[in-house]
């Protein structure tokens, strides 16, 4: 009996370590993306269709610049300089469209589950993160990776700048295959 208590201890113990510990090469990504993630007033219709139009207003008018960054660095400071003005343009979006609802915008570190997109995936973990809020926020959300700018054009065949030739290519081979119990674990860890 104390073998199989053991063994079934053991067994939690490498899972709970593979869950925590990043796998072929994926620390990289996380230093070296910021995510999207727009966040909708609530579950309705008016409401969802009010973030994608936010969503598409954002990209429209600050993917360029993002774009033309080198490094994450200055990506950050791109968007942290233009918080205000993201806030406003996501006002200005709900204001044209009848919607009344406030807007947040926040600029830090957030947990993202694996995600696949159409052309690649990113891997569970703690990412560098702007925020835009929409009312209370409790709606369904919508998230991509707003640099290197990979929300603008998902199907690029080049290697975005700012990611190595093997950080986009972990992406773009497929979902790192990792058990969904570990993921959750990893959440509740972090």
């Amino acid at each position: 009996m104390k073998k199989h208590l053991a063994f079934v201890l053991a067994l939690l113990c490498t899972a709970g370590l593979i869950a925590a510990l990043p796998i072929r090469g994926e620390e990289q990504i996380y230093t070296q993306v910021v995510r999207l993630h727009v966040l909708a007033a609530d579950d309705s219709t008016q409401a969802q269709q009010d973030k994608l139009a936010v969503r598409d207003r954002i990209l429209d008018v600050y993917g360029e610049r993002l774009a033309a960054c080198t490094d994450r660095e200055q990506a950050q400071a791109l968007v942290s300089a233009l918080q205000g003005d993201i806030r406003q343009t996501a006002t200005e979006v709900l204001t044209e469209r009848g919607c009344t609802d406030t807007v947040a915008v926040c600029f830090d570190e957030e947990w993202y589950p694996t995600r696949d997109y159409e052309g690649f995936s990113l891997p569970a973990g703690t990412y560098l993160s702007l925020r835009v809020i929409i009312g209370e926020g409790e709606g369904q959300n919508w998230w991509c990776v707003l640099y290197p700018p990979l929300c603008l054009d998902a199907a690029t065949e080049e290697v975005p700048p700012g990611l190595t030739d093997a950080e986009y290519e972990l992406m773009t081979e497929g979902p790192v295959l990792r058990f969904k119990v570990l993921e959750w674990l990893e959440g509740l860890v972090k």
